[in-house]
């Protein structure tokens, strides 16, 4: 049997094998190539035919698939299986959103539907009172996935509420946020899951004041004890399961703030375009499995390329967040140098994650994407179907969308050395029907699973992120320094706590 880096040198040998037939010669030599090379979820559709592989290559990352455990590793994930190892615990998150017939996911399924009830006699009471706008504080995971789903799915509010997101501890952002609001049509949702994070609290406390008391604070968190220490009533705090990670928590009680803006039934239909990805991952065969083959793709970029980026390029204003929501969910759930078993991995991981929305990318950081000496595989997101009246500029974005990836790939002679665009540039294309809560659910589920399926391969764990605590940790302890409390035991930080404290 094969080591994993034995399986990931033979996907370098396809990839050399290829190396001298461009994406134009592939395309061309295979007249059914597009349609063979795209599938359909419902309102979601992926075209791989302009990533850089040919059939054979596609059966070895199949095989490489098939050799990690992946039939094994999907129903773990789903079925609730301790696949967090270095935490000993499973990630519940598809609970949240699906129930499956496993005793493990079924209860913590039942956990979230308590919860959502919850959600909802919230919501009826926010909405019976006076208050008008909502902010939602919290970092991470419990900023990033609630500001994206209300950013992309506005059209979807009936405008009862404003919602506003307060993250950064830069109180810069809560003075700019606060001057435009008015205190007593305020309320705030205080999102931690074990309510000690340090930006959270200095940014609740920060609220409660201004609100002169917590009688409209909520919060959502695991430790009851410490909302209600803060001024919460017990019965305005919503749970948070260690089940579930930070950036997989919108679908829980951290989307309060969505249920508030799209309602119930919003929600619900967010839940239940998740809810077809999730049945999907777990049923459809390896070829037809949209995840899994978005994330061999993935792989096969990392690996069998040697690309070290990934840009996210939606090209559709309302998901202008995702790259940013991305770069948390892939770069946190993958960055990760040693496998499950504690071991120094030799293989690369994650890719640098970046990007922005078309059309305004193209006039930024495109030329670097076409003439740049460095090959950036790109996930070009559209929406056929707008949500406005103006067709003639949705046919002109549309128009770029399409051109930009044809371009990538086939590139241009061009009259001088200058003009010249190699091409060769691969490209994933993912086509919502409509941009609605249902096929938002889809797309976001379709990278939790990719991200899930490249990490079985590569043999980490998606769900830690010990990384991000060092960082805290040392904060905590020049915290005293730039108080004049304790000195800094790392020398370059005495010398600029020197020049910060000199002109403070």
């Amino acid at each position: 049997m094969q080591s994993l880096a034995q399986r990931l040198e033979h996907l370098k040998s396809h990839s050399a094998r290829l190396a001298g037939s461009d994406l134009r010669q592939l395309i061309a030599a295979d007249a059914g190539r597009a349609e063979r090379m795209s599938l359909r979820v419902d309102g979601l559709f992926v075209s791989f035919a302009r990533q850089h592989v040919d059939a054979e290559a596609v059966q070895a990352l199949l095989s490489v698939a098939q050799a990690s455990g992946m039939a094994a590793a999907i129903p773990s994930l789903l079925n609730g299986a301790q696949v967090n190892r270095s935490e000993g615990r499973p990630a519940l998150h598809s609970a949240l959103r699906t129930v499956f017939d496993s005793p493990v996911a079924s209860a913590a399924a039942a956990e979230a539907k308590a919860a959502r009830d919850r959600m909802a006699a919230m919501t009826q009471q926010l909405r019976a009172s006076g208050v008008t706008d909502i902010i939602n504080v919290g970092i991470g995971g419990s900023d990033l996935g609630p500001r994206l789903a209300l950013d992309a799915l506005k059209d979807f509010s009936d405008g009862r509420f404003r919602i506003h997101f307060l993250s950064n501890v830069d109180a810069h952002s809560a003075e700019r946020l606060l001057s435009e609001l008015e205190p007593s049509r305020t309320a705030a949702i205080l999102v931690s899951k074990s309510f000690g994070t340090q930006e959270t609290l200095l940014n609740g406390a920060l609220i409660r004041e201004w609100l002169g008391g917590g009688e409209r604070l909520y919060a959502v968190s695991a430790n009851v004890p410490k909302a209600e220490a803060f001024g919460i009533a017990p019965e305005r705090v919503l749970p948070m399961w260690d089940w579930v990670g930070g950036r997989y928590s919108l679908w829980s009680a951290v989307g309060f703030s969505v249920m508030l803006a799209l309602g119930e039934q919003g929600f619900a239909e967010m839940l239940a375009g998740a809810e077809q990805i999730d049945r999907h991952f777990m049923e459809a065969a390896p070829e037809q499995n949209l995840p899994l083959m978005h994330a061999l793709m993935a792989v096969w970029n990392r690996n069998a390329e040697g690309h070290s980026a990934q840009a996210v390029l939606p090209y559709d204003e309302r998901l202008r967040l995702l790259p940013a929501y991305l770069q948390q969910l892939v770069m946190e759930s993958l960055g990760k140098r040693v496998s499950h078993e504690g071991a120094a991995i030799e293989h690369d991981t994650v890719p640098v994650i970046w990007g922005g929305a078309g059309t305004d990318s193209q006039h930024s950081f495109f030329q670097a994407l076409h003439q740049g000496t460095q090959v950036v595989p790109a996930d070009f997101i559209g929406v056929i179907q707008p949500d406005h009246r103006h067709a003639e500029q949705h046919r002109v974005l549309l128009s770029h969308l399409l051109a930009q990836t044809e371009a990538l790939a086939n590139g241009d002679v061009g009259a001088t050395p200058q003009q010249h665009s190699p091409g060769g540039r691969p490209t994933t294309l993912i086509l919502l029907d409509k941009l609605s809560p249902k096929t938002f659910g889809a797309l976001v589920a379709l990278y939790e699973h990719s991200v899930y399926a490249q990490s079985v391969i590569w043999g980490i764990n998606a769900f830690d992120q010990f990384g991000v605590e060092l960082g805290k940790q040392l904060a905590s302890k020049l915290l005293p320094v730039l108080q004049g409390a304790a000195q800094a035991d790392d020398p370059v930080s005495a010398a600029l706590v020197r020049e910060i404290n000199a002109r403070s």
